[in-house]
C-alpha cells in the first residue's frame, strides 16, 4: 500500500512488534519471539521436547537449542513443522542428533508438475522480495519478523520429516503430552495447526499473523485458495483457545481477544474476496477493481491488519486471475502487440525519442514516479546514446526509491529497492 508515510509506519511496526521476546505462555509451554524471522514454540515433555518449528536458520537454531536446554534441562525428541517454508525449517539441523521423528502433512493439493523449472525467476524475485541486496538500515525488517539469518550468511539447514500425514486430522500423545493435529490450509495447502486441549493453547502457523496476509507473493507463487484459507480462519475460531500462538508476531492472550482477532481478519479477508467477484461479474477489469478495492474502513485501521506484508491490491490481481484468468473481456486484448511492437508505436505517437524522453523528465521533475516508470517501459536504449540512457535509468531510480518510501509492505518496498540498485551496477 502506497501511503505518505509508508515507510516510518513499516518502522515503527518493526520497533514494536519484533523484540526477541521468551514467553512461558503457560507451564510448559513456550513462544519465541524475535530470535529469527519466524516463531518457535516449544513444549516440555516428560522426557524430552517437542518443538513447533525451528527458525530459519542452522545458527539460529543452535541459539534456540540453547534456550531450550536452559529453560528445560531436555532436549528435543520431536520436531513439528507449521508448513515447508524455509523460515520455519531451516533451523531443524541444530537438532539432528536428538530428534527422533519430525512430523509435518502432505498437501492437501499438490503443487503444479514442473514447478521445479521456475525455480531460478523465483529465486530472484525473491531475493528481491526479502531484500537481500539491502543493507538493514535500508531493510527496515521483512514485514513479518526480523530478517532472515542468510541476509547475514547464516545457512539452511532442513532435515525431511520422516512421518508425513496424508489425512487432515491426526491425534498423538507425544512423551506425555496430548497434541490433536489439523491439516487447515491457507497460505500453504500443508498448513498445520496444533491443537494442546490440556492447555488451551492453539499454534495456528501461519495462516494467521498479525498484520494484513500474504495472499499473494510478489515473488510469484501458485494461487493461495483464499476461499479455504477463509474457511481454515473459520476452524481456528471453534477452537476454545485461551492463547493463540502464531508462527510470526506475537502471542494472543485471552478467548474473547482470540475471537475478536480472527474474526475481523477472516472478515476482512472474505470482503475483499467478495468484492472482487461482485465487481468481476459486473465486468470490470483487473487493473480497475485493483485501483477500487481497499480494506474496508471497519478493517483498515486495526493493528493486526495493517499492510505491512501482504498487500489487498495485490489480493485483488491475485482473486481475478484464479477465477477467470488473464484474459479481461477486452477484445483487443486478445492478441496484443508485442512490447518491443508497442513501444515503437508509442514513441512515435509521442514524438520520437526526444518528446519522450522530455516526457519522463518532466513525470520525473513532478514527481509523478509511477508515470515515469510507466513511460520509461518506451524507451529503447538500442536507438539511443549513453548519455541518454544513463539518465533515463538515473530517473528510474529516483521513481523506484520515492516508491519504496511511501510503500509499506516490506515485500513491496523491498521489490522497488533492490530493482533500483540492479539499475546502479
Amino acid at each position: 500500500m502506497l501511503v505518505q508515510n509508508g515507510e516510518e509506519r513499516l518502522r515503527e511496526f518493526t520497533e514494536r512488534e519484533y523484540k526477541e521476546t521468551v514467553t512461558e505462555v503457560t507451564k510448559g509451554i513456550w513462544h519465541v519471539l524475535g530470535m529469527g524471522h519466524s516463531n518457535a514454540i516449544f513444549l516440555e515433555g516428560n522426557t524430552g521436547v517437542i518443538l513447533i518449528d525451528t527458525l530459519d536458520t542452522l545458527e539460529r537454531g543452535e541459539r534456540l537449542r540453547e534456550l531450550i536446554k536452559e529453560k528445560t534441562g531436555k532436549e528435543v525428541h520431536t520436531i513439528l513443522y507449521t508448513h515447508m517454508h524455509p523460515d520455519h525449517r531451516g533451523g531443524a539441523g541444530a537438532f539432528r542428533d536428538t530428534a527422533k521423528e519430525i512430523i509435518a502433512f502432505a498437501p492437501k493439493m499438490p503443487i503444479l508438475e514442473h514447478t521445479g523449472m521456475l525455480r531460478e525467476i523465483q529465486m530472484r524475485r525473491g531475493a528481491r522480495q526479502f531484500g537481500y541486496a539491502l543493507s538493514d538500515e535500508e531493510n527496515i525488517s521483512q514485514g513479518i519478523g526480523i530478517r532472515e539469518g542468510i541476509a547475514y550468511g547464516d545457512k539452511y539447514d532442513f532435515v525431511p520429516a520422516n512421518i508425513v500425514y496424508e489425512s487432515d486430522w491426526e491425534g498423538r500423545e507425544i512423551d506425555g503430552v496430548r497434541l490433536e493435529l489439523f491439516r487447515l490450509p491457507g497460505e500453504t495447502d500443508d498448513q498445520m495447526a496444533v491443537w494442546i486441549p490440556d492447555a488451551k493453547v492453539l499454534c495456528c502457523g501461519d495462516n494467521y499473523y498479525g498484520c494484513f496476509p500474504n495472499l499473494y507473493a510478489i515473488r510469484g507463487s501458485q494461487y493461495r485458495d483464499i476461499a479455504g484459507w477463509i474457511r481454515s480462519l473459520d476452524r481456528l475460531r471453534q477452537f476454545p483457545a485461551e492463547y493463540l500462538l502464531p508462527g510470526h508476531t506475537r502471542v494472543i492472550c485471552g478467548r474473547e481477544k482470540i475471537e475478536e482477532v480472527l474474526k475481523s481478519f477472516q472478515a476482512a479477508i472474505e470482503d475483499i474476496l467478495l468484492r472482487t467477484l461482485e465487481g468481476m461479474n459486473q465486468g470490470k477489469t483487473e487493473d480497475e477493481l485493483a485501483s477500487e478495492i481497499r480494506l474496508a474502513p471497519q478493517y483498515r485501521d486495526l493493528p493486526w491488519l495493517g499492510e505491512f506484508y501482504g498487500c489487498a491490491e495485490w489480493t485483488v490481481r491475485a482473486i481475478f486471475t484464479a477465477y477467470l484468468g488473464w484474459f479481461d473481456g477486452n477484445p483487443t486484448h486478445l492478441h496484443p502487440l508485442a512490447p518491443k511492437s508497442r513501444a515503437e508505436k508509442m514513441r512515435k505517437l509521442i514524438g520520437g525519442t526526444e518528446a519522450l524522453i522530455e516526457a519522463i523528465r518532466q513525470a520525473n521533475e513532478e514527481q509523478d514516479d509511477q508515470w515515469c516508470l510507466e513511460l520509461a517501459e518506451y524507451w529503447d536504449e538500442e536507438s539511443a546514446d549513453e548519455a541518454q540512457n544513463a539518465q533515463v535509468r538515473q530517473w528510474k531510480i529516483q521513481a523506484l526509491r520515492r516508491l519504496a518510501s511511501l510503500e509499506t509492505s516490506a515485500n513491496g518496498r523491498h521489490y522497488y529497492l533492490v530493482s533500483a540498485k540492479e539499475l546502479e551496477k
